[in-house]
């Protein structure tokens, strides 16, 4: 879609802070693992403005039990079949939430999947595939939204259109 001058800047902002979820949580396959240690300085400069987000959010799985569940399901029910706020923002709260349940799929499947074949390379490029995956749809989904458009990705958008 083109540039939208009509979007306030509070719908923008608020549109742009659920792409934090699905980043927070593929933080699992780049910080602790391989990226951080092959790019060290990169790594940390880029991550840098998230930090307070995910202690906030860290603090937050740690005390409550199935915090990600109750996260998921307070914005699903509170955002996303809320038709009072704009489209604008519901769209960009379900594609992340869509974007974390893709990331819930890997964390049960990938760690039977580095047992099995016990080769560190594979690993680690699925590791790094999946967080640079994550990362780039982050900053992409993050620039079209302040931008004030729709970020357009591919399958994931087209569910969240049928779903709207």
């Amino acid at each position: 879609m083109s540039w939208d001058a009509s979007t306030p800047w509070s719908d923008r902002v608020f549109g742009a802070l659920p792409y934090l979820l699905p980043l927070m949580d593929a933080l699992v396959y780049g910080d602790g693992n391989f990226i951080v240690r092959q790019f060290p300085t990169v790594s940390s400069l880029v991550l840098l403005p998230i930090i307070p987000f995910v202690q906030i959010y860290g603090a937050f799985v740690k005390t409550l039990p199935f915090a990600g569940l109750i996260l998921f399901m307070a914005l699903f029910f509170a955002v996303v079949r809320n038709e009072n706020i704009s489209r604008f923002i519901r769209f960009n709260v379900l594609q992340a939430i869509l974007l974390d349940l893709i990331l819930m799929v890997c964390n049960l499947v990938l760690p039977i999947i580095s047992q099995g074949i016990q080769l560190e390379l594979l690993t680690e490029t699925l590791f790094n595939t999946i967080f640079l995956g994550v990362f780039a749809t982050f900053v992409y989904s993050v620039f079209k939204t302040v931008q004030g458009q729709y970020a357009e990705i591919p399958t994931i958008s087209n569910a969240v259109n049928m779903q709207l």
